[in-house]
């Protein structure tokens, strides 16, 4: 079991290759917050989240992000490369192909929130994405992508997997299609997604396209038809599973020993949060090879005996939004 001192949540502490990067319960409630004051009585839309950016080819990237609640509601998105705006979309739109960049480069990315009125919220977090190297003449498209396969996972996301096209020049990255539209990005090394921001209760039909760094796109798989389930979702089947917390005592302090199996998705899971008391507490980030069966973690939690805590945790999916929550632990120091 790995350990930490630090107080929370100010700081933390790992050993080995577990990178933990904590922030002040303040900050990172500000940070969920739909809307926030422009200093004119107005209500801004908050930052987006979820924001992910994937090489399509050598010359494109593809952005992502979740929704932003507010009130009034989002009028539309502004997509940046660097400090330059690059794209803009509609309210209903959360995914752009950013087109026309150069190969073999490094690109960052933010993503704005605009009212009605025209009021600009907070950039997101930067994101980044590095475009492969051009390839010469290249007009062969990757092979269809096979045996695709799903299943729902809550209301709200689906599970997809499929097997890897080939291609002369190699597979950059796979679409995910609803109809003839790209909603999602995977690099070509992945086969498998989970595809969040669905609807309870509907039936879905998905295709797979591979593309190379020529941006040639594969025939479309074979389709992939789901329903999510109905009614409200509460995310459990993203959520981490036989979560287990203890505490012990070390050098006159307490801390807290959790443990957790991750939940099942395309890619390894490396970024999880860990809610204290019903309020964020440390958002751990794996810097080495984050366990696919297993992981754990220890923190410190206060000098006093007999303090009772409630924790739980829940990961960051690969798109970039966050799964369930897993079933809350109480344990007393």
């Amino acid at each position: 079991m790995p350990s930490a001192a630090a107080p929370v949540p100010a700081r933390c502490r790992v050993p080995g290759r577990v990178a933990a990067v904590c922030a002040a319960l303040a900050l990172l409630a500000a940070c969920g917050r739909g809307v926030a004051d422009d200093g004119e009585g107005g209500r801004l839309p908050g930052a987006p989240t979820g924001v992910t950016a994937a090489a399509g080819s050598a010359t494109s990237v593809h952005v992502m992000w979740n929704a932003v609640p507010a009130e009034p509601p989002v009028s539309a998105y502004e997509v940046y490369r660097g400090t330059t705006k690059v794209r803009e979309v509609p309210a209903s739109e959360h995914m752009v192909d950013v087109v026309r960049l150069s190969p073999s480069t490094s690109y960052v990315f933010t993503v704005r929130a605009r009212a009605a009125d025209g009021g600009l919220g907070p950039h997101s977090r930067r994101v980044r994405a590095r475009t492969p190297a051009a390839v010469a003449a290249d007009r062969t498209a990757p092979t269809r992508p096979g045996d695709p396969r799903g299943r729902a996972v809550g209301g709200t996301a689906v599970q997809l997997s499929w097997s890897a096209a080939s291609d002369d020049r190699g597979v950059v990255s796979y679409d995910v299609c609803q109809g003839a539209a790209a909603i999602h990005t995977v690099g070509g090394g992945q086969t498998a997604t989970v595809v969040t921001g669905l609807r309870p209760g509907t039936r879905y039909s998905f295709t797979v396209r591979a593309r190379d760094a020529a941006g040639n796109l594969s025939p479309a798989s074979t389709p992939v038809r789901l329903t999510t389930r109905p009614g409200s979702d509460d995310g459990r089947d993203t959520a981490p599973t036989a979560f287990r917390a203890a505490t012990h005592r070390s050098v006159g302090a307490y801390y807290l020993d959790l443990s957790w199996v991750p939940p099942r998705t395309d890619a390894v899971v490396t970024r999880y949060e860990i809610q204290l008391d019903g309020q964020p507490a440390t958002s751990l980030v794996w810097g080495g090879t984050a366990p696919r069966d297993k992981a754990s973690y220890s923190f410190y939690v206060g000098r006093d005996a007999g303090v009772t805590h409630r924790v739980r945790i829940r990961a960051m999916l690969p798109d970039g939004t966050w799964g369930g929550f897993s079933a809350r632990r109480t344990v007393t120091t």
